[in-house]
């Protein structure tokens, strides 16, 4: 498990602190999610819902840094700092090689290199886990999710109705990332998880 705090900066500027999630961040996970565009909500949560069951917000907390490790962004500048992104992988309980990966970044924030630093600070808690591989549901009409997760080397393996299934390589994934680290972001990410990889 990495139990550390990334300081870093939005391609615009904007400062973050990329940390674990925790269970006393019940509140800011709902905050987090009430900031989500209904779109970006459904495209997430593939649900129309405002705000998912309690059971929901339970499970995206309960995070051991094992069975499901989950990582956060916090917008540093902002006096109430609230959670601006988010990152999840559960590990399959039939497979523990295998989890199931989700991420969602509030809609003022996409484009601006969250997503990247997020994935690869999950990427390599993954690995330290030994975790190989991360299924990835993403619904059809998400094109750019889609386009992440295809960029990273996520191979399609199947579709039903709306939902587009992919398998994720965590260590190839993870080489594409450290290759793009003249990103400001990911560079710092790098930086302080280097006595990882």
């Amino acid at each position: 498990m990495i139990d550390e705090i990334i300081h870093t900066a939005l391609e615009d500027g904007t400062k973050v602190c990329l940390r674990s999630i925790r269970p006393t961040d019940e509140l800011r996970m709902r905050q987090g999610i009430e900031q989500l565009s209904n779109e970006s909500r459904y495209l997430r949560f593939f649900s129309p819902q405002r705000m998912p069951s309690k059971a929901v917000i339970e499970r995206l907390i309960d995070a051991d840094g094992h069975r499901h490790i989950a990582w956060g962004a916090i917008h540093s500048d902002s006096r109430d700092q609230p959670a601006i992104g988010a990152v999840h992988a559960v590990r399959d309980e039939d497979d523990s090689e295998s989890a199931e990966f989700s991420v969602a970044i509030v809609d003022a924030f996409h484009g601006l290199g969250l997503a990247r630093m997020l994935i690869a600070v999950l990427l390599v808690n993954c690995r330290l886990e030994h975790i190989e591989t991360l299924n990835v549901q993403i619904l059809s009409e998400n094109r750019a999710a889609r386009r992440l997760v295809t960029w990273l080397g996520a191979e399609r393996c199947q579709a039903e109705y709306s939902v587009t299934e992919y398998l994720l390589d965590v260590d190839g994934a993870l080489a594409k990332l450290r290759s793009e680290e003249s990103m400001p972001g990911l560079k710092d990410v790098f930086a302080v998880l280097a006595k990882y990889l």
